[in-house]
């Protein structure tokens, strides 16, 4: 069954069930003009939307509908995360081309709504349109705040340690994997495309370095490091030395870079999507800050680098030379990043 065959007001009518799971301060939700809530008083409402576009985004060829909705929801509270936010309602439009089965859809909205629930999240509404060819996925989503709390790009301080909360290269990694037809009947490299296919926002993290009165910027990894902690250089007008012996590179992409002839250094500076969260940390809070994470996540953050005066990136290699940088990263408008 397609769309066409039941229309944009009854499939409405079938993805609007569960979409509503926290009804307080929601006035009008899915089936009006437009949804009417009131926002949390004495705090800074977030606002983040992010745009999937089929064949520049995801294929449908080796994403099905369940993963292709939890990570098209999961990049959004990535960002909510990131600034130290609570996410709290969402918007997800799309645009449907005429080949996309309704049972396809069906199950992105399942995905979209068992990620929206996990972290308390409402679907208000959104929008639902006819696409020429590609399947365009639009999700809003709006957070929370407290002014005292937020994290943002332009804090860092010259001297402050550089954090990493998770692994890198895992999904550009897991992305090689499907594009080329190489995991089927493997479980060996299945985190890494579980990585690509499910990326987990970390809002947990967010919060605890939003209550954390020492940190005041961190970023997502959307981009790849080197590009998204450029971000942060350029908003504090600082530098950055990592540290290249302690990259957070996972045996898991160690086995894939030796086998399949790729640099998991490379990887990890320029993957992109992993959406673990980098921050910054005046050095004499470092330690108070690696004990007070570790009790609450159980493990260490990686500490990868500091921050400098001197603008750009370097690398510091084990015999102690530095090297530069690239910040490239993921960009949609140059054919070569």
């Amino acid at each position: 069954m397609t769309l066409k065959q039941i229309g944009e007001f009854g499939f409405i009518h079938k993805i609007s069930r569960g979409c509503l799971v926290r009804p307080e301060n929601v006035t009008v939700a899915i089936g009006d003009d437009a949804a009417a809530f009131s926002t949390v008083p004495d705090e800074l409402t977030l606002v983040t939307t992010d745009l999937l576009i089929e064949k520049i985004h995801f294929s449908r060829n080796f994403t099905d509908g369940l993963d292709l909705g939890h990570k098209s929801l999961a990049v959004n509270l990535s960002d909510i995360a990131a600034m130290g936010g609570i996410p709290r309602e969402a918007f997800v439009s799309i645009a449907v081309p005429e080949n996309c089965e309704l049972d396809y859809l069906e199950e992105l909205y399942r995905g979209i709504k068992a990620l929206a629930a996990a972290h308390n999240v409402n679907i208000l509404g959104g929008d639902t349109t006819r696409a020429p060819k590609d399947l365009v996925i639009n999700i809003c989503v709006m957070g929370s705040v407290a002014p005292s709390d937020i994290l943002t790009r332009d804090k860092a301080k010259n001297g402050d340690r550089i954090y990493c909360s998770g692994f890198l290269g895992h999904s550009r990694a897991g992305l090689h994997l499907l594009k080329n037809n190489q995991y089927k009947n493997n479980n060996l490299f299945q985190t890494l495309i579980d990585a690509h296919k499910r990326p987990t926002p970390q809002i947990g993290v967010g919060r605890f370095l939003a209550k954390y009165p020492d940190v005041k910027t961190a970023i997502d990894i959307s981009d790849g490091l080197g590009a998204d902690l450029s971000h942060i250089c350029k908003a504090s007008k600082l530098g950055a030395r990592l540290y290249e012996n302690s990259l957070p590179i996972s045996d898991h992409l160690k086995e894939f870079c030796a086998r399949f002839g790729f640099d998991p250094q490379e990887y990890a500076l320029k993957g992109g999507e992993d959406y673990v969260l980098v921050f910054t940390i005046a050095p004499e809070k470092a330690k108070s800050l690696e004990d007070a994470y570790c009790q609450k996540f159980g493990v260490t953050p990686h500490l990868i680098g500091e921050i400098v005066a001197t603008p750009g990136i370097e690398m510091t290699q084990p015999d102690g030379c530095t090297k530069p940088i690239e910040s490239a990263g993921w960009d949609h408008f140059k054919v070569d990043a």
